[in-house]
């Protein structure tokens, strides 16, 4: 008897896609009490059909930032964004490839996890173009926003009197002095005195903004 003739990647993509039907939002959040689809449903619908038609995955981090984000009861929260790149193979060899956003956070050392679990369950939704039911178009939703380069003052006024380490303060001078740039310039920005007076939110915006408004921006 000859052997079946192995599926091409577009073909075995196209025979899971027939054998998925829609994933609904099965899971609920405890804190906010929103419904959502899990990951774990995601893998569950999907591994058999899969299996079936002869389809593996691997993943590939291709870029990673983390950041250090405090929470309103002044806990400590660790902010990671992935950009992960999942092969998808099939039994003759030939694949796709999709690249794709996971953002987590975490308490612990689970924000990297947590991103690639959501960067997954996105890669999974559009490459198969799994019905999700009641999934909102984001054209339904319009967001006015007021654009601003730097915090005003009154948002600073806000911010927890959190203070920035010393050790903090010695690389934001450092930084300074590698980058040519003024510190004078830097506090009067944030609205502080001097370095020892940044909280760790007017720090975390700093990082996030140093060279579009102090580098590029001289």
């Amino acid at each position: 008897m000859a052997e079946a003739k192995k599926m091409n990647i577009f073909e075995s993509i196209n025979k899971t896609m027939e054998d998925v039907g829609a994933i609904g939002k099965n899971s609920k959040n405890p804190q906010q009490g929103f419904m959502y689809r899990g990951v774990d449903a995601v893998m569950n619908a999907l591994n058999p059909a899969m299996i079936k038609n002869g389809i593996f995955v691997v993943p590939t981090v291709l870029e990673q930032t983390r950041e250090e984000r405090t929470t309103k009861n002044g806990g400590a929260l660790i902010y990671s964004i992935c950009k992960v790149k999942y092969t998808f193979y099939a039994q003759d060899g030939s694949f796709i490839e999709s690249v794709v956003i996971g953002e987590g956070m975490d308490s612990g050392d689970k924000s990297c996890n947590k991103a690639m679990s959501v960067a997954f369950k996105y890669a999974c939704f559009q490459v198969f173009c799994i019905p999700t039911e009641e999934m909102k178009d984001p054209d339904t939703e319009v967001h006015e926003v007021q654009p601003r380069n730097t915090p005003t003052e009154q948002d600073m006024k806000k911010t927890e009197k959190e203070y920035i380490s010393e050790s903090k303060v010695k690389a934001l001078m450092k930084q300074c002095e590698h980058d040519g740039v003024n510190p004078a310039l830097v506090c009067e920005k944030c609205h502080v005195p001097d370095f020892s007076k940044l909280t760790e939110k007017q720090f975390a915006w700093l990082h996030g903004k140093w060279k579009e408004v102090f580098v590029n921006g001289n």
